[in-house]
């Protein structure tokens, strides 16, 4: 058992707290249960503050509504005749460019100018009626930080629009011409600022960009009326050169779909495997089934008039040689035999 001295020594060696009068009537109060009101009160007042600055700001935004609603209905009359006067000076400019015969696809590509060019200037003078802040000079210079993004961001889009007024601006061919480019043969159903569709001879509907046609070269097969078209006939070596070049000069000269302002020539081309060949040549129309007819025309034609005149037309003949004679009929049979 521990002495009176030791309990002594014990008894001075615990840790003394001092407490202050407010922090004693605090702890008595939260004791006795009078604080717990405040605190319960305190998320309260909270969210009646939240609530007060959430009406504070709808408030806010509908009275500016309600300051910048005519600005708005300006607005929107102005846009509204925007689209009226668009309309108005579309008219205007077609007939004005109709007397100077310009080609369709370049009356085109001055309407749509004047048409986009109005309609920025009536999306900018709306802004500026809606946002009174926005003066011409932050428009500019928007415009200016801003076109160059849009310049990088949409270079194939901007240079097809390039290469599409370019093209229809100063190209030798237009809606209704066949073309030929990068293996795309068609005829030209519509030219716009970004592309043009080209119909192909089997009904496939092909989307060209206008790039591809600016920087590649193309072939206009209907740029004239009549093109020239080619066939090659051949006669057997036995007949007589000159009589079978008159004989089909006068052939296709009296066919139907041949152009008779143009002459017809025949000239022997080369001495072929079995025959003498012939390149014949003459003009008819320039769009791809003219040319088909008149193909069919001229090789029908031309075989009844070699026919009639008894000249032959030879198919193919291969000569054959043996290192040893052949023997035929009863002696290779008896050589067998035996």
């Amino acid at each position: 058992m521990f002495g009176l001295s030791e309990t002594v020594s014990l008894a001075a060696s615990k840790p003394t707290i001092l407490v202050d009068e407010a922090t004693t009537r605090t702890i008595g109060g939260f004791l006795s249960g009078k604080t717990s009101g405040t605190l319960l009160q305190q998320p309260v007042e909270s969210a009646s503050e939240a609530v007060g600055v959430l009406l504070d700001t709808l408030n806010d935004i509908l009275v500016s509504f309600v300051e910048s609603l005519p600005r708005m209905i300006v607005a929107v009359i102005l846009l509204v005749l925007t689209r009226y006067t668009v309309r108005i000076a579309t008219d205007v400019l077609h007939r004005m460019l109709r007397p100077l015969h310009l080609r369709q696809s370049l009356e085109e590509v001055f309407v749509r100018l004047i048409t986009i060019l109005m309609w920025i200037i009536g999306i900018l003078v709306a802004s500026a009626v809606v946002f009174p802040s926005i003066t011409p000079a932050k428009i500019l210079a928007a415009l200016g930080f801003g076109s160059i993004a849009i310049g990088f961001a949409f270079r194939d889009i901007f240079e097809n629009f390039l290469a599409g007024i370019l093209i229809m601006w100063g190209f030798p061919f237009e809606v209704g011409d066949y073309i030929e480019c990068q293996g795309i043969e068609g005829q030209i159903e519509d030219i716009n600022i970004r592309n043009t569709t080209i119909r192909q001879t089997d009904g496939q509907l092909v989307i060209v960009p206008n790039a591809d046609l600016f920087k590649n070269p193309v072939i206009v097969r209907t740029s004239q009326r009549v093109r020239r078209t080619t066939i090659i006939c051949g006669v057997a070596y036995s007949e007589d050169v000159d009589e079978s070049r008159e004989v089909i000069r006068k052939t296709v000269e009296k066919c139907k779909t041949v152009n008779s302002s143009k002459p017809v020539q025949v000239f022997a081309q080369e001495f072929a495997e079995s025959s003498i060949s012939f390149e014949v040549t003459w003009w008819t129309g320039s769009k791809p089934v003219d040319i088909r007819e008149s193909r069919d025309e001229v090789v029908a034609a031309v075989k009844r008039a070699l026919d009639q005149a008894g000249i032959e037309i030879p198919f193919p003949y291969r000569t054959l040689t043996f290192k040893e004679p052949l023997k035929l009929g009863k002696e290779a049979g008896a050589e067998e035999e035996g």
